[in-house]
């Protein structure tokens, strides 16, 4: 049997494309309002973890025939589960609830943390289970910030942690560069190109780092 091999790139901020004939992707933004481009694809599956501006703009990537997802799904044989958790520490008040979505694709597991505020309890984190690849925030102000995503970092059981919503050149929101997060690492920090093409052979053994580039 051939291993399927699945593309992942990412699009800038939170916004990332799952791929392999089917184009899943998560969180779009417009580009223009937060100062750097545009995600340039056209998706099957358009997942959503909240309706923040800058997470949301499905405009930019649906096409006629794209399913857009806000909770629980099954899509064609993709299987995505939402898992409510909140955009701040006081469970929602001040920002609202996001979604945590866990996607089964092509026999691997993804898991997008969204603008996730808060360390989940022991109960969310059994909800996301064992997962391949993780994205979760690490700029702080709206979000967790550098000592709090590598705490979530350690305590699920993903061996790729890729760190999203963080500073970047020309991004206009107010948020922490990635820097903070990777000095805090104890595992290893691996650079990839703006996207991979990768199988289940290239899952590490222990936990590691991928920090994309735009």
């Amino acid at each position: 049997m051939v291993e399927e091999m699945i593309r992942v790139r990412w699009h800038g901020h939170s916004c990332f494309e799952i791929s392999n004939g089917r184009v899943i992707v998560l969180d779009p933004h417009d580009g223009t309002s937060i100062g750097i481009p545009p995600p340039k694809v056209r998706a099957d599956i358009i997942v959503i973890s909240h309706d923040h501006f800058d997470h949301n703009q499905a405009r930019v990537v649906e096409k006629e025939s794209s399913v857009k997802v806000r909770e629980s799904k099954e899509v064609e044989g993709v299987k995505i589960e939402g898992i409510r958790a909140y955009h701040d520490k006081e469970k929602g008040s001040k920002r609202g609830e996001i979604t945590i979505f866990k996607i089964e694709f092509e026999g691997m597991k993804f898991c997008h943390m969204g603008d996730i505020g808060h360390v989940p309890d022991d109960e969310t984190i059994k909800k996301i289970g064992k997962v391949d690849m993780i994205f979760i925030p690490v700029g702080g102000v709206f979000t967790v910030d550098a000592r709090e995503a590598m705490e979530i970092a350690k305590k699920v059981d993903a061996r790729i942690i890729v760190p999203m919503h963080y500073k970047i050149e020309g991004l206009s929101l107010p948020i922490n560069p990635l820097e903070p997060f990777l000095d805090l690492a104890d595992f290893d920090i691996r650079y990839v190109a703006n996207e991979i093409e990768m199988e289940r052979d290239d899952i590490p053994e222990g936990k590691e780092i991928w920090v994309f580039s735009l």
